[in-house]
């Protein structure tokens, strides 16, 4: 990307803090289509990745940028109900800066352009908002900007990474003419229609 061609976050994170928001502390134990996340873990990791994502996108470089998202077990705060939708606001502030997709950053622990780490911060909230939805029985429509751009960084890594090697486990065969959210999350290693385990 360019200096002027920025990805607006706003409209993704203000979905992804609608469908949260939602969220009835009965479900928090619930199971998600990430195999080791529950609903209160997947909320946890958003909430940790929000933050990191921002201080990516502001270069403020430490350990909310050095840490590796599977070192650590997500855990979330007694406040993260005021706590997430906040950051997730934050992030998508930070990322209005030009400046922000420009040069050389750092997310998860991995230095990376800075239009490559938007690319990525846009991927982590598409397809974990579909997570949430899906695990909480939420409709989801995600922004489409958003979701052009997740589906063109999914591509890229799976080409990159081959078949077997998607960016959350091996890709997930989807029909070509599916729609975008499917092959989106086929490729993120999702099948489109997993229901939680109860609803099977």
């Amino acid at each position: 990307m360019t200096e002027t061609t920025i990805l607006d976050l706003g409209a993704q994170t203000r979905i992804l803090a609608r469908l949260a928001a939602s969220v009835p502390d009965a479900r928090l134990t619930d199971r998600t289509p990430c195999p080791d996340y529950t609903v209160g873990d997947l909320l946890g990791h958003l909430l940790g990745l929000s933050i990191a994502f921002r201080d990516a996108a502001r270069k403020d470089l430490g350990p909310t940028t050095d840490t590796a998202p599977d070192s650590v077990a997500p855990s979330l705060p007694a406040s993260w109900r005021e706590d997430l939708p906040r950051t997730l606001g934050e992030l998508a502030e930070a990322w209005q800066d030009p400046a922000a997709w420009t040069g050389m950053t750092r997310a998860g622990g991995v230095d990376l352009p800075g239009d490559i780490a938007g690319a990525v911060a846009a991927d982590e909230l598409v397809v974990h908002g579909w997570d949430l939805a899906r695990a909480t029985d939420q409709e989801y429509a995600p922004d489409p900007a958003a979701l052009s751009a997740s589906y063109t960084f999914l591509l890229a890594a799976a080409g990159e990474q081959g078949r077997d090697g998607g960016i959350f486990g091996p890709v997930v065969p989807v029909p070509d003419d599916a729609p975008l959210l499917h092959r989106a999350i086929g490729l993120s290693g999702r099948a489109p229609d997993w229901t939680p385990p109860t609803l099977r």
